[in-house]
């Protein structure tokens, strides 16, 4: 299947879980990415009509409830929606490393194209006069966010297309231009980063996409080259990135039979009267925290500052991205 075809599914979904009554095939064609179209064009609304045909047949056998009807009596016209109980999963339970790989999943979805066209969706059936849930897919969009280089550099591996960026190394005070040809972009200890082969040193190398400085842009054509078979694009950022040394401590304070994970990291425990005091050795502040905030209000960050900051800045921005929901399902 492809990627706009998915995405097109992708929002289809979410348009038809936010709304309580049936929406008829006009109505979707003017809220859902992809299925834009001249209804007076007899060739375009047959097109669209395919289309709509081939997504709801697919929608069906991968086991999602579409229900028919239509909002009264007086529609001629039958309609579509999911109900949210008929679509809802039972309780999942999930190993630790299945959880990890589904969180590593969950973060693709802000940068995937998805989140946008969904939200400009939910507005065009508001402006419509439609009422939506604004709850009904609240868990469908994540609230972490990833690298603004990881939706081209994904694209340009997919593509296999040459790009350029300037990129920032510690030791160094100004940024240089390099130029890669992506062959994938992966999740190592917490950072993001795209393997491929850089033309100017003709050898190949991994960069951390948070020192990516600015726009990376596409300067090849499509299908230029073709990455080597079989690469393990993980072992190549394992090489390049060393060791890591777990040198910092961090202390926080844990409900007493919560946070399992963090227990089984700890180095010390000690039970207290306000909870347990654990003792975290940590490399990355930023990556110790976004482990912790997943723990909610079951664990609380005693020291050391920077840890503590870098904790409130993620709930900070939970708490944004909450707010702009909030403000968005509001609109009417």
């Amino acid at each position: 299947m492809s990627r706009t075809r998915t995405e097109r599914l992708v929002n289809l979904v979410i348009c038809l879980l936010s709304t309580r009554r049936f929406l008829t095939a006009a109505q979707i064609a003017a809220t859902v990415p992809g299925y834009e179209h001249d209804p007076d064009d007899p060739k375009d609304h047959e097109a669209f009509q395919r289309k709509f045909e081939r997504d709801k047949a697919e929608l069906r056998e991968l086991g999602v409830p579409l229900e028919t009807g239509t909002a009264s009596v007086f529609d001629a016209e039958p309609g579509y929606r999911i109900a949210p109980r008929a679509y809802a999963l039972p309780d999942i339970p999930l190993e630790p490393d299945e959880a990890a790989a589904v969180g590593i999943a969950a973060r693709l979805w802000q940068h995937a194209g998805l989140a946008a066209a969904a939200s400009s969706g939910l507005a065009k059936l508001r402006a419509a006069g439609i009422d939506v849930d604004p709850q009904a897919t609240l868990g469908l969009e994540p609230m972490v966010t990833v690298d603004p280089a990881f939706a081209p550099l994904t694209a340009a591996a997919r593509d296999r297309r040459e790009v350029s960026f300037d990129y920032r190394v510690p030791d160094r005070d100004a940024p240089t231009r390099r130029r890669v040809q992506p062959w994938g972009v992966v999740c190592w200890r917490g950072r993001w980063y795209v393997v491929g082969h850089d033309l100017d040193r003709a050898a190949t190398r991994c960069f951390r996409l948070s020192r990516v400085v600015g726009t990376v842009r596409a300067t090849g054509e499509p299908g230029a080259y073709e990455p080597p078979a079989g690469v393990d694009l993980i072992s190549h950022v394992a090489r390049w990135s060393g060791p890591v040394e777990r040198t910092g401590r961090a202390t926080v304070l844990a409900t007493p039979g919560r946070a399992a994970g963090l227990r089984r990291w700890a180095v010390e425990c000690q039970a207290g009267p306000d909870g347990d005091r654990l003792v975290l050795p940590y490399a990355d502040a930023d990556y110790l925290a976004g482990q912790i905030v997943g723990y909610g209000p079951d664990v609380r960050v005693l020291e050391p500052p920077e840890v503590r900051e870098a904790v409130i800045q993620r709930l900070k921005e939970v708490a944004a991205r909450h707010d702009e929901l909030a403000v968005t399902g509001g609109a009417r």
